[in-house]
């Protein structure tokens, strides 16, 4: 049975059906955000140690035992600095554009099936909310560019809406071509399809081409290496979040990383069984799949990660070709061959 449904029934027997449903949204709340606080903390300071790793240097090594505790002790000090504005700032866009990123990241993060029984939000369009959602938090991003009254701001805002919008095409069209194979946009189905081999197998050619430009696409729309225009410090200083300082500066960079963790986690969901252990094991522990579900979402953020510490950084006309003439149309073509694919089956099993 669902953790959340016994959960759910517990809270029920023992108080008004009103103040049950709103301790259980809270409950909820509580434990995203702690999820979310958790693995943005430890994303900081996996990224550290990949980054000395691929530069054959120590990173990380004072605070804590290895250095564990630098990104706890970065923390303390967002916490504690001054918050500043400029005077002729938008303050209420200001104010309010951290929590748009936030917010977004969160809501996507509870859709996801961590374990069978571990999934708090299972609706019937879960891969349509989930691209709905990731799109509105570049109007956090383009608020703060704007409202910052900076023009180094308002540049990378500028290239964060280009760049996730071209971008934003490719991973959806990625995404369509797995949903027209398994015929469902909820996840939990989706999943469910995979019991007898992940769909990057099922799909043969065409899932593993969607795969590798949802990869790319991914790394794009997170505004990471080499796709980091917008906040590209030779040129802008720090991008849309220049004029950001303490814990709302923290907000946009602990964004990023979750937003990582999403790209990575959807991409484990659709083409890596979620959390189905590789070795066709039942998941009748909850834990079990909580460990398989991780386990593959590290390894594909280790991947994005690889791709920053390895490209350079791309120019603007270089972004927007590689998405419009070469991702899209790959695309297009590679979702027709999955149309193809998935009616070529029909016919047979008819």
């Amino acid at each position: 049975m669902n953790i959340t449904k016994n959960i759910h029934e517990w809270l029920f027997s023992l108080m008004p059906e009103a103040t049950a449903s709103i301790v259980e949204m809270v409950l909820i709340a509580v434990v995203y955000l702690a999820i979310f606080a958790v693995a943005g903390l430890y994303l900081v300071l996996l990224e550290r140690r990949v980054a000395a790793w691929f530069q054959l240097r120590l990173g990380p090594n004072r605070v804590g035992y290895q250095g564990l505790l630098q990104t706890m002790a970065d923390a303390l000090k967002l916490v504690s600095k001054e918050l500043t504005v400029t005077i002729k700032a938008d303050k209420f866009l200001y104010n309010l554009a951290p929590y748009f990123v936030i917010v977004t990241a969160l809501m996507a993060l509870s859709l996801f099936p961590f374990s069978k029984e571990f999934q708090a939000f299972d609706i019937n369009i879960g891969i349509f909310f989930l691209t709905a959602i990731s799109s509105i938090g570049v109007i956090g991003i383009l608020l703060a560019g704007w409202s910052s009254n900076n023009k180094f701001a308002l540049i990378g805002a500028m290239r964060s809406g280009v760049q996730t919008i071209s971008y934003e095409l490719s991973v959806g069209l990625s995404l369509l071509t797995m949903v027209l194979m398994t015929g469902s946009l909820q996840l939990s189905q989706i999943v469910e399809v995979q019991r007898g081999g992940w769909l990057i197998v099922q799909g043969h050619i065409p899932a593993v081409i969607a795969f590798c430009i949802y990869m790319i696409a991914g790394t794009a729309e997170t505004n990471r290496a080499p796709f980091d225009l917008v906040e590209a410090e030779s040129e802008l200083g720090a991008g849309f979040h220049t004029e950001y300082s303490g814990m709302k500066f923290a907000y946009f960079f602990l964004a990023e990383f979750i937003n990582m963790f999403i790209i990575a986690a959807i991409a484990t969901t659709i083409f890596f069984g979620a959390h189905l252990s590789p070795f066709g094991i039942t998941d009748n522990i909850p834990i079990l799949g909580v460990f398989w579900f991780l386990a593959k979402t590290l390894v594909l953020i280790f991947l994005m990660m690889w791709f920053r510490w390895t490209f350079p950084r791309l120019r603007i006309d270089q972004l927007l070709v590689l998405e419009w003439k070469y991702l899209l149309p790959l695309n297009l073509i590679n979702l027709i061959l999955m149309a193809l694919i998935v009616l070529l089956k029909l016919t047979i099993h008819f």
